[in-house]
């Protein structure tokens, strides 16, 4: 046995007898490869293989693996000041921070609360609705409104928010208050399937009945990715969001832009919510603001929300002690020079198209039935029969998705995501720096894989 056998040996048995794996199956038969470093738009094992990074690590590494200036701001801003709360106290990059995220958002989104990731972002979000509307009179006003199958988060809120049951039963009760309507999945649409527009204003018009429903003094929020994720990267509809702004200022009810994945340029804009021409009232927001190279979330809020805060008395009593972390901060400045100074926004609005159409070469698969998304996140749906659109069996999807698909990209040099949250789908969400060539070995891979896969329905 050669010394690097003897090592991967060792990485994996010890992975398996101490790490607990988030969202992991274990057993004696689940040892997980071990990823050991990355460089551009590729990761690399503790084998010396290397795979294409399709889904950036987790939405998150936008500008690629292996950036030096990333890791020499935060050694920098190590050296300075490694450490110190935002409680009652501020530091210079958490200044600077706030400042260029608030210029970047849309509308008056001036007020930037730190956090540590994007749960804890839209976690935040909830608190801070339920108490502005106790500050300003409407102490009814708690509930929230989110979209079947959505996912929002795992804290105990956010967990409530999200709308994936399975995620939710080992952990209930949850924090009540939360409410369910459709998505915009107009693949599978019963109404209006031919006609989005009509689509999307019979999707929106959901949350106004599902407001009513509930009763309108006692609605305080509804949150919204806008391009939502689990289920497979499904669009709005033209229209759907000006009519969900129209329906939340009829209201009074506050539109939460949750672009934990959207922002920092993975559909095109720094922040999603100006790709489809809607001002929320509070934006959530992490993964892509460091490009993963250090942890770090936002709730961006409106002067509004703000104001009545603003008064020498009245404290919003939540924080987290690494909210808005000295390094992290450092860390986010340099990602957004970067972004700044390579065009990163732009190229993904110039290659968007291509993207889209490197991928639609798929439709001629029979396992392919909806190839959607927007920007650099997109979702390939998988079916059983192509013209019924008939859907995998559980075991099926068991069998299929897992016991295949996961693997078989893997191994075929492609790491991506086999989800069924929703119906089953390959998620796909490259760096920012990907072009054709990157497109283009994603298209093959899949293809090849998603050809053998079909033989195992």
């Amino acid at each position: 046995m050669t010394a690097l056998e003897s090592e991967t040996t060792s990485l994996g048995a010890r992975s398996t007898r101490h790490l607990w794996g988030h969202f992991s199956r274990h057993g004696d038969q689940t040892t997980p490869p071990v990823i050991t470093r990355g460089e551009g738009a590729r990761i690399f094992d503790d084998r010396g293989r290397s795979y294409l990074d399709g889904l950036s690590g987790l939405f998150v590494v936008q500008a690629g693996h292996g950036r030096d200036e990333l890791a020499e701001a935060a050694a920098k801003q190590a050296k300075e000041l490694a450490f110190f709360p935002l409680w009652s106290y501020a530091t210079p990059p958490a200044i600077e921070l706030a400042e260029r995220l608030a210029a970047y958002a849309p509308g008056d989104l001036n007020r930037v609360f730190f956090t540590t990731g994007g749960g804890e972002a839209v976690e935040s979000a909830w608190k801070l609705a339920k108490q502005y509307f106790k500050l300003t009179g409407k102490p009814g006003k708690h509930k929230v409104i989110s979209r079947s199958i959505a996912y929002h988060g795992t804290p105990q809120g956010a967990l409530a928010i999200t709308g994936i049951p399975a995620l939710k039963e080992a952990f209930e009760p949850l924090t009540p208050g939360a409410f369910r309507v459709p998505n915009t999945n107009i693949y599978r649409a019963t109404e209006y399937a031919d006609d989005p527009k009509a689509y999307g204003r019979w999707a929106a018009d959901r949350i106004a009945e599902a407001i009513e429903f509930e009763g309108p003094d006692t609605v305080a929020a509804v949150f919204l990715e806008p391009v939502q994720n689990a289920g497979g990267c499904f669009p709005p509809p033209p229209g759907y969001f000006e009519r969900v702004r129209e329906i939340c200022d009829q209201y009074n009810v506050l539109l939460v832009s949750d672009e934990v994945i959207c922002a920092f340029g993975r559909i095109g804009s720094m922040f999603a919510c100006d790709d489809f021409d809607y001002i929320p009232d509070i934006i959530t927001c992490a993964k892509g603001m460091t490009s993963g190279y250090s942890p770090i979330g936002a709730m961006i809020a409106s002067d509004r929300l703000f104001e009545p805060f603003n008064d020498n008395t009245t404290s919003f009593a939540h924080g987290y002690t690494f909210g808005g972390h000295p390094v992290s901060a450092a860390v986010a400045l340099a990602n957004l020079d970067i972004f700044e100074r390579e065009g990163l926004t732009s190229r993904v609005k110039e290659l968007a198209p291509d993207f889209r159409a490197t991928l639609e070469r798929l439709n001629d698969l029979p396992i392919v039935g909806d190839v959607r998304g927007e920007g650099y996140f997109y979702g390939i749906e998988l079916v059983k029969d192509k013209a019924t659109k008939e859907t995998f069996s559980p075991d099926e999807s068991e069998r299929v998705l897992r016991g295949f698909l996961s693997t078989a990209l893997f191994d075929a040099g492609l790491y991506c995501r086999a989800d069924d949250r929703g119906d089953p789908v390959v998620q796909l969400a490259p760096p920012l720096i990907c072009g054709q060539t990157e497109f283009d070995e994603i298209e093959q891979i899949l293809r090849s894989v998603l050809t053998e896969a079909y033989t195992k329905i």
